[in-house]
């Protein structure tokens, strides 16, 4: 009997410790398959599931999911954000791997590409945007009507969905910067608006949008130039008001739509967008305590030179006990703050009104 038990016992364990195993990683049934779903996951292709090349493509997700969270294309090169890049496992909440196969165009053989889909910890990125100074575009988001009409040389069509395949270059980019486009239905009475598109007249296309909600329309139309390539006219109307207007040119009609999508996104992150709760960039007097001995002042100065808030750091006095600096902070004294109280090497003291904020070296 105690054999027995000893056994099953053993038994368990590993069963355990297997699903713990298989818990870290993804968490999948047969027959699911991999993909990003959320603000806070993406999808990057990977030539390998090495830990060297997972961790680069975990950079380029949370590049991919700061530009939706904020809304922002250039997200990725802001002040600060690239030394979390480099980091980016830290924020990673789970990951999985997919095969996806296709056909080689010129041999027909069978290709393979294998793709990293990654999920982040919301509260995580939330607060790291915060830390950073980052707008953050609040969800749900408005899904605006695309009203492009195309015109490849044999006069100008509308778009609608049974269409959808003509437009998805710009559904799929608007997916990209973090929301959604719709179309219209396609009617009899909505094809005739390719006329008012087409000379712009937003008014007339905002009346036959009116059946659709939000009141948001992207209206674009889409044509061949005579020296080559495609242009694209573009305006996006929010609630009858025009908040922006501007034109896409590319040999790829598919880019001149991704242009359309990007161009409509700019004006809602700049609508819509907050900036996050942080103080205004500048140099502040910190004083440190705690710091006893120069392996303290080396353990601190790597800590402070590590925060990506920091940008710049100049010693201005010290003493047997602490040490003072002034330093250049991205979102000012908040910013500082929120790293420490997650960082877990330094600690906020209570200071004095009027004075430097003291930290203590733990």
């Amino acid at each position: 009997m105690g054999w027995s038990m000893g056994k099953a016992i053993r038994g368990w364990m590993i069963a355990a410790l297997l699903l713990a195993s298989f818990a870290a990683g993804a968490q999948r049934v047969e027959g699911d398959r991999a993909q990003a779903e959320g603000a806070f996951s993406a999808e990057v292709q990977v030539n390998g599931q090495g830990e060297a090349e997972r961790n680069g493509a975990m950079a380029r997700a949370l590049a991919q999911v700061l530009g939706k969270m904020s809304g922002d294309r250039g997200a990725a090169g802001r002040p600060g954000v690239g030394q979390e890049l480099r980091r980016a496992k830290d924020y990673v909440s789970g990951y999985d791997y997919r095969q996806d196969e296709g056909v080689s165009p010129v041999t027909g053989a069978p290709t393979f590409q294998t793709t990293l889909v990654v999920s982040f910890d919301q509260a995580k990125v939330e607060a790291l945007a915060s830390t950073l100074g980052l707008p953050i575009w609040p969800q749900p988001r408005p899904k605006p009507v695309l009203w492009m009409a195309i015109d490849d040389g044999s006069g100008p069509r509308l778009v609608g969905l049974a269409q959808a395949n003509a437009a998805r270059s710009a559904l799929n980019r608007a997916v990209d910067r973090g929301y959604r486009l719709g179309l219209p239905s396609g009617s009899a009475a909505e094809q005739a608006t390719v006329g008012a598109i087409w000379r712009g007249d937003v008014a007339a296309v905002a009346r036959a949008s009116s059946r659709y909600s939000p009141p948001m329309q992207l209206i674009g139309k889409v044509y061949r130039v005579k020296t080559g390539g495609w242009k694209g006219d573009w305006t996006f109307v929010d609630g009858g008001k025009t908040l922006n207007s501007w034109s896409t040119t590319d040999a790829d009609a598919r880019r001149v739509m991704a242009g359309g999508a990007d161009g409509a996104a700019d004006a809602l992150m700049k609508r819509y967008a907050k900036r996050s709760v942080a103080g205004p960039p500048g140099t502040y007097r910190v004083v440190f305590s705690g710091v006893h001995s120069a392996e303290g002042y080396i353990r601190l100065s790597g800590y402070l030179q590590g925060l990506p808030v920091v940008r710049k750091m100049t010693p201005v006095r010290a003493t047997p006990d602490s040490v003072e600096f002034d330093l250049e902070l991205l979102s000012g004294l908040p910013g500082l703050k929120r790293m420490a109280d997650t960082g877990g090497t330094i600690e906020a003291l209570e200071g004095l009104e009027g004075q430097p904020p003291v930290y203590r070296l733990r």
